[in-house]
């Protein structure tokens, strides 16, 4: 079963989803493609925000057990993402009313 094949391809042949759209996948394992992907494209045909799409990874998940090294956390910034005050002081108000 090749990654690309139109089994797989077939429930989002037809939709064009923009960026700034969102879409839902409904991820079918391969060792269910025959018994379920095509109870699910009819499923969702009505529902343009879902695709459905065979899980073609293989291999180890890069995930798993892996520990951060000390090189990689000198590389990773972390950044305060609020907008930066205006450098400088505030000058003193006088209270209206005249008292404090």
């Amino acid at each position: 079963m090749a990654g690309s094949s139109p089994r797989s391809l077939r429930s989002s042949a037809d939709r064009h989803h923009s960026y700034n759209q969102s879409v839902i996948y409904c991820v079918i394992p391969p060792e269910l493609e025959d018994e379920l992907f095509d109870k699910m494209v009819e499923y969702y045909k009505d529902n343009p925000n879902v695709t459905v799409i065979i899980d073609r990874r293989t291999g180890p998940d890069r995930r798993a057990g892996r520990k951060v090294t000390d090189a990689e956390k000198e590389q990773r910034q972390i950044r305060d993402r609020r907008r930066a005050r205006i450098p400088g002081t505030f000058p003193d108000t006088d209270d209206p009313s005249g008292s404090l």
